[in-house]
């Protein structure tokens, strides 16, 4: 961490998975009001009208390089980014967007070569503080996390994949739910209600419907804190 701000904080993109994990750690501890005057950024009031903030400035901080391409966040070295908003029990508040779903051009999509699937291969998880009762700026970040699903953990999201594409491929959107999916969901995912894009309807007619996308269920995201910080922990 630079010891004064006096310039503007821009870091380089990560030449390895180390490289990113150390300056992560660098980061924990931190108050995303901290961290925002060293990148010289403003703290907004609250989320509702800056969604993305949080995983946006970690970006800049951690030196992220894909933008809005379709790509892993630090694509040279393949590893997407992903904060993980906990309650004041240490718990997951809210289920974490992974991508956006294919509601077209989707025949013949396999599990091995899914978008999905290229985003969670490796990913570096970032805890912070998500309690309302905690103004903004005073969240703490807490210690990173560097994943890959394991076999088991991988065959479930891989089931969950499938079942879920086959109802989009087959123009089952009207039936898709929250519901759907052990660990991954498909649920809505637009800016205002008003937003939309094509997809197909049962009889494979093109037609306009609200965007969707994959999340993790906090199932998920719950069982991987317990596994990965407080068995470290004791």
């Amino acid at each position: 961490m630079p010891e004064s701000h006096r310039e503007p904080w821009l870091p380089s993109p990560p030449l390895s998975e180390s490289e990113l994990l150390a300056q992560a750690r660098r980061l924990a501890g931190l108050r995303l009001g901290e961290l925002a005057r060293l990148l010289e950024q403003p703290v907004p009031r609250d989320l509702r009208s800056a969604k993305g903030w949080v995983g946006q400035l970690l970006e800049t901080a951690l030196g992220a390089s894909a933008g809005a391409r379709p790509e892993p966040d630090f694509r040279h070295i393949g590893v997407e980014l992903k904060t993980l908003p906990l309650n004041a029990r240490g718990e997951p508040r809210e289920s974490t967007y992974v991508c956006t779903v294919p509601l077209t051009g989707n025949t013949g999509l396999h599990w091995e070569t899914a978008w999905v699937r290229r985003k969670l291969a490796r990913v570096l998880w970032m805890p912070v503080e998500a309690e309302p009762s905690i103004p903004l700026g005073e969240r703490r970040l807490g210690m990173p996390l560097l994943w890959s699903p394991e076999p088991a953990e991988e065959a479930i999201l891989r089931q969950d994949w499938e079942e879920l594409m086959e109802m989009v491929v087959t123009g089952r959107l009207d039936e898709l739910s929250a519901r759907h999916g052990t660990w991954l969901q498909i649920r809505p995912k637009a800016a205002n209600a008003r937003a939309r894009c094509h997809g197909y309807d049962a009889e494979g007619r093109l037609t306009e419907t609200l965007p969707r996308g994959f999340y993790l269920r906090t199932a998920f995201t719950r069982r991987l804190l317990i596994r990965h910080y407080r068995r470290n922990a004791g």
